[in-house]
């Protein structure tokens, strides 16, 4: 696998979205946030979905440049029709202007529908911990085709739905944490799938119900099952929260949709900390409480303990300094991307 210096990952990402048709701006903005999930280590949502999304337009189930119209609003909501649009788009204007809407009002939640795949959730929240504000989204596939069966079932009937929250701190590393209520994220298992590498052990089960560690069964009827082993109910009751919030509410409802269009429904939340406490005392005592877990004596095999969000930040550092690693079968594909658009020569990609 060649390892990438980020910012020419991310410089080829926004020449081969060009290529499609995408506008330099708006190709600026998805490239950046591929990138910064390679740099956190969430490879399943980052320069693989390049890829993913370029076919998405070619469809017309991404619209570059769509209209983000905003259907219902009062001082502290919004409820949002992203056209088809970028999620990535949609989904940062959006937290922009609910952060604005919570410096004046303390609290202010939207609801996103009919937009393209948002990404990692956590750019989001980390946005309105830049402004002293506590962050928090769900997100659900609203009627796309499904990956995750319900606890005691075999039949795909849930999205991956994720949920992150984010706090504001002192620490170095931001306090967060950004999670699938299933077993494992659909990206992870292509991820997977790209380098020829099988899952962990109960993750996945195939078409009739049977534990298997093969990422591709999911693709011939299998599912991923819910977090939490044997335990899993309580991932399920998540994921089915998760559904209502980002699905119900957003009003993209639930099941499949025949069109097979991905349409992520969001739900985000902002609250503006010194509406509750002083901000910077708050800030301190985040801080305190994750050094506090820090200091936990480390179980056995285990080098440290570490607060939420902070490996993502560890990976960063070590990213940044020497590259990101792209599978060869992902690199094979982006350079037919580049080659089919026309912009190969604009591309460096040399290893």
């Amino acid at each position: 696998m060649p390892t990438i210096p980020a910012d020419r990952l991310k410089a080829l990402s926004e020449t081969i979205f060009q290529g499609a048709g995408v506008s330099a701006v708006e190709a600026e903005i998805v490239a950046r946030h591929c990138i910064d999930a390679n740099l956190a280590g969430h490879d399943s949502h980052g320069v693989l979905r390049v890829i993913t999304y370029c076919d998405r337009v070619e469809k017309g189930h991404i619209v570059p440049g769509a209209e983000i119209e905003i259907e219902k609003e009062s001082p502290t909501t919004l409820v949002v029709n992203g056209n088809w649009g970028f999620g990535f788009t949609v989904t940062e204007t959006i937290t922009k202007k609910l952060i604005e809407k919570a410096k004046t009002q303390n609290v202010a939640v939207g609801t996103i529908h009919y937009q393209g795949h948002i990404g990692r959730l956590a750019d989001y929240p980390l946005m309105a911990i830049e402004e002293g504000m506590i962050g928090m989204i769900t997100a659900d596939s609203g009627r796309s085709p499904k990956r995750v069966a319900p606890f005691g079932g075999i039949e795909p009937k849930l999205g991956t739905n994720p949920i992150c929250m984010a706090f504001p701190s002192n620490l170095d590393a931001p306090f967060y944490f950004d999670m699938a209520t299933c077993a494992g994220a659909a990206g992870k298992l292509e991820v997977a799938e790209a380098r020829g590498e099988h899952v962990p052990e109960g993750w996945l089960i195939d078409k009739h119900g049977n534990p298997t560690t093969d990422p591709s069964t999911v693709k011939d009827g299998g599912a991923i099952k819910p977090m939490g082993g044997n335990e899993g109910y309580k991932g399920y009751a998540l994921a089915a929260m998760v559904e209502i919030l980002s699905g119900l509410l957003t009003g993209l409802g639930f099941g499949v949709e025949p069109t097979g269009k991905h349409n992520d429904g969001c739900f985000i939340a902002i609250y503006n900390v010194s509406a509750f406490r002083e901000l910077e005392t708050f800030k301190a005592e985040v801080t305190e409480f994750a050094e506090y877990l820090k200091a936990t004596a480390p179980a056995q095999g285990v080098e440290e303990v570490l607060y939420p969000g902070e490996i993502e930040h560890k990976r960063r550092i070590d990213r940044l300094a020497n590259g990101v690693y792209v599978e060869d079968a992902t690199w094979g594909k982006l350079k037919d991307l580049a080659d089919k658009y026309g912009v190969a020569d604009k591309c460096d990609f040399s290893e």
